[in-house]
């Protein structure tokens, strides 16, 4: 099977090339495009591969402008970091949808649809056409800035300025380059889906950093890492086992 892989997030696509090579060894990525015009160039150029992983946020667009400007034919898959509820209304059998952080077994799933689907190709076109047809989802947008308390004020701080984010108590802290520290009106999963995830990155449950602001990585006991920050927590910043690995793909942009 020769796959390609629509995707602008660098350490999600190696980790979906992973799972796949791991799930079907002899399937091969033939390519990973992160934009729109380059997959459109790509697509325009190359012979058609047996399936695509689409993310719906690309660089420069969503992938729906793709179908736009050359001919699909090809089965898709698509990736998103949207919530699984609103997801769910659109799926149809001829594609899926998988919600990023990819889970294995869903992964394998899609896989197995994609190989009963393809059996009866003639009833695939259709039912891609009705879901693209069907989907509008806008591009994320990042905020430039918080809303946060003061007292009894409300004020706000850049994005720009923040050095890391946790939450303690049931209350969620932004402490920016000065060590300055603010409470923030969201919760820390709120938080985390309007930082942009290139600068940002959720290393625990508890605790959301910037990449400027790390001074040094220490191997911890258990598998984990250890983080020393700019400016210094009163406690020690760990990032949990199973953040590890993406922990460091994010690194490796």
């Amino acid at each position: 099977m020769n796959v390609l892989l629509i995707e602008d997030e660098q350490p999600a696509a190696k980790r979906l090339t992973r799972m796949l090579t791991g799930l079907r060894p002899d399937l091969k990525v033939l390519d990973v495009i992160d934009s729109v015009e380059a997959s459109v160039k790509w697509l325009q150029t190359f012979p058609r591969p047996d399936l695509m992983f689409l993310d719906i946020q690309l660089a420069d667009g969503i992938s729906f402008d793709i179908f736009k400007q050359v001919e699909v034919k090809t089965p898709v898959i698509f990736t998103t970091a949207y919530d699984e509820y609103t997801l769910k209304a659109f799926k149809v059998n001829s594609v899926d949808y998988l919600l990023k952080p990819i889970d294995p077994e869903e992964l394998s799933a899609a896989l197995d649809k994609y190989d009963s689907l393809t059996r009866e190709p003639a009833g695939l076109a259709p039912e891609l056409e009705k879901l693209l047809k069907q989907l509008s989802v806008p591009k994320p947008t990042y905020k430039e800035r918080l809303l946060v308390k003061t007292g009894q004020q409300l004020a706000y701080v850049p994005v720009d300025s923040l050095a890391y984010l946790f939450s303690d108590e049931g209350l969620t802290f932004a402490v920016d380059a000065a060590g300055k520290r603010w409470i923030l009106d969201y919760t820390l999963d709120q938080t985390e889906t309007f930082l942009p995830p290139r600068t940002f990155f959720r290393i625990s449950r508890k605790f959301i950093v910037r990449i400027s602001s790390i001074l040094r990585i220490h191997t911890y006991f258990n598998s984990r890492l250890k983080l020393d920050l700019q400016p210094a927590t009163a406690f020690e910043v760990i990032v949990s086992r199973e953040r590890v690995g993406e922990f460091k793909e994010w690194l490796d942009q």
